[in-house]
């Protein structure tokens, strides 16, 4: 299980993949502007990694200037229903999640 866990839930992962998966192919600064808080270069990063993984499909259009695309491979988008589950959860849960934090500041906890 570690393995998935380490491919599909690393940090910026699940955000890219959602965005190729629910918008298509994007250019690279689409999908920055898409995910929003992500670097460049970490940005690069996980493309680099999620295509050697066969998750994502890297297009080059030897034009001037050149273009690059980005998409989800039929891999990554086998996926999806993760990605729905994972949406429903939220929108289920994440009230709870705040409400519960709310109740543990409030306590003065220290925070970890």
């Amino acid at each position: 299980m570690a393995p998935v866990v380490d491919l599909v839930f690393s940090r910026w992962t699940t955000p890219i993949l959602w965005a190729l998966n629910e918008y298509g192919r994007q250019r690279f600064v689409e999908l920055q502007r898409a995910i929003g808080t992500i670097t460049p270069k970490v940005l690069t990063q996980r493309l680099r990694q999620l295509e050697r993984d066969g998750l994502v499909v890297r297009t080059y259009h030897p034009e001037v200037p050149p273009r690059v695309e980005y998409e989800i491979s039929e891999l990554g988008r086998s996926l999806a229903p993760l990605f729905a589950s994972l949406t429903q959860w939220s929108a289920r849960h994440l009230p709870d999640v705040e409400r519960s934090r709310e109740a543990y500041d409030e306590s003065g906890a220290p925070m970890p």
